[in-house]
């Protein structure tokens, strides 16, 4: 099995919200990369999305101008797979939250690659066990699940029973490498450590809300307050999509009760996805969590 110092080609299949951070962070952190997807539009976006991210990055210092060089030589897109997978050392997939449609990527990726090419899933509810029958390598294939990868900086590596105990700690070396937290999940479990809680917590906030105990805002300002965080319950389900959120809550229903799901839904059927499509229970990019004036704190030097 390879090192984690024989990684030096990684492709990113999907061009999507979190795709697009892996593929930059990877470049960023000296990797050559290539990020993949069926929609040339998609990776257009995301090019877009990318220049956004590293003026971000640069003018709050978390990267340097080094760093931000790289972009242009380590980091390319394509729409052909044949041409994505050419020297790589390591697949991600972060596509569509769908077992036929990942199932079928896996396996065209798979008959594309070199026996000793490692692979692995950054699927966000799903197991990387209902894959299986699409891996020709199990041994070598892993969830390896990014948050928001620049400001959420957890990745959780987990396994499925037939992963190499080596290809774990390989993954988790990679994992601070690309300047992330890693933690091993040592078995399989829907919405890995972090997500598993806090839909638990976003569950009790979407209760408070339908039974008229609090606003989505009020909600948000209590927990935003008391854990100083940047965004309530709310606000960080429109960060993590509300479709996304509605998935995980059809595959994990004991966590949900009966309210979660028709409230999510109200949102979706408008369109309403959160972010990614500037509405959700707020409006993007300026989001009223974000106001200085939003917690009733006068900014120093404001009085």
């Amino acid at each position: 099995m390879k090192q984690v110092d024989d990684i030096r080609h990684v492709m990113v299949a999907g061009g999507g919200t979190l795709g697009l951070r892996i593929a930059l962070r990877c470049a960023l952190d000296g990797y050559q990369v290539v990020l993949f997807d069926l929609q040339q539009s998609q990776l257009d976006v995301a090019k877009q999305q990318h220049t956004r991210l590293v003026h971000g990055l640069l003018r709050n210092e978390q990267i340097s101008g080094a760093q931000a060089e790289r972009v242009a030589t380590h980091l390319r897109m394509t729409t052909d797979l044949a041409e994505a997978v050419k020297d790589v050392d390591l697949v991600i997939e972060s596509i569509t939250e769908d077992v036929p449609i990942k199932s079928a990527f896996f396996e065209d990726v798979c008959a594309l690659l070199a026996p000793d090419v490692l692979l692995a899933t950054n699927t966000s509810f799903l197991l990387p066990s209902q894959f299986l029958s699409a891996i020709d390598r199990p041994a070598q294939f892993c969830a390896f699940h990014f948050h928001d990868v620049f400001n959420q900086t957890v990745v959780d590596v987990m396994p499925h029973s037939e992963t190499d105990p080596e290809f774990v700690a390989l993954l988790m070396e990679f994992g601070r490498r690309i300047n992330q937290i890693p933690v091993h999940v040592q078995q399989e479990t829907p919405g890995y450590l972090f997500n598993a809680m806090l839909l638990t917590i976003m569950q009790q906030a979407t209760l408070l809300l339908t039974n008229g105990a609090g606003s989505i805002q009020d909600i948000d300002r209590s927990f935003m307050g008391n854990f100083k965080t940047p965004a309530g319950p709310f606000g960080m389900l429109d960060q993590i999509g509300l479709d996304t959120a509605l998935h995980i809550a059809h595959n994990t229903p004991e966590l949900t009760g009966d309210h979660f799901v028709p409230l999510l839904q109200s949102y979706i059927d408008k369109g309403h996805l959160g972010f990614k499509t500037g509405q959700g229970f707020y409006t993007y990019p300026k989001p009223e969590f974000a106001q200085p004036e939003f917690l009733g704190v006068t900014p120093a030097g404001q009085e």
